[in-house]
């Protein structure tokens, strides 16, 4: 891999993980809600989960999901369900503490599972097998090159939008805890969620 096909993978990997999107959008909304701690195991899936869904791709799962339009379609509807399901939980959120930590259980198991149907991970490992490692003569050097990258920005970018989350609790609380920030902050986060998941509809 030249410099100038490591440049270009490293803009997209920029784009692709730091633009908003449903990982970056539950890290925020889980940080700001029960703590940095909190939402640390989410943060640590989303690379592991999405380290094995580019891996898949790369050994041929991306050629079976292009072949058979019919499973795509049905990844599509479970992600957007999902999402939802997702969306509706953090809006319901209205304490800034672990005893409602059981209204947005989003652990690290569930965190990796949810690559499985986020339409934007699937678009990101596909793009970058079809680019970077397809069909090029030298497929497994180039694994071992893209993967430890891509691993590093989805942490990354998980963990500053986390970072931020955390850093709003105490805005978050309110004047004498009230909570009213919250509430609205989980329901714009909510919105993102929702909104997501009709863009993916329309892909």
């Amino acid at each position: 891999m030249n410099w100038q096909e490591f440049t270009a993978l490293l803009v997209l990997a920029t784009a692709m993980s730091f633009s908003p999107g449903p990982n970056t959008t539950l890290a925020t909304a889980l940080a700001a809600n029960h703590g940095l701690r909190r939402a640390m195991p989410f943060v640590c899936a989303v690379p592991v989960g999405w380290g094995v869904l580019l891996s898949l791709c790369a050994f041929g799962l991306g050629a079976l999901l292009l072949a058979i339009p019919l499973l795509g379609l049905a990844i599509k509807f479970i992600g957007v369900a999902y999402l939802l399901w997702l969306a509706s939980k953090i809006a319901r959120s209205r304490q800034l503490s672990e005893a409602d930590a059981e209204r947005m259980n989003v652990g690290f198991w569930q965190g990796a599972a949810l690559q499985f149907v986020n339409i934007k991970a699937w678009m990101l490992a596909l793009a970058i097998v079809g680019g970077w490692i397809a069909g090029r003569s030298d497929p497994g050097l180039r694994f071992a090159v893209v993967l430890p990258v891509m691993l590093a920005y989805a942490f990354a970018s998980n963990l500053l939008y986390a970072l931020a989350g955390s850093l709003l609790r105490e805005w978050l609380s309110g004047p004498a805890g009230s909570g009213r920030r919250l509430v609205w902050f989980n329901r714009a986060m909510a919105a993102v969620l929702v909104a997501t998941a009709i863009w993916m509809l329309f892909l």
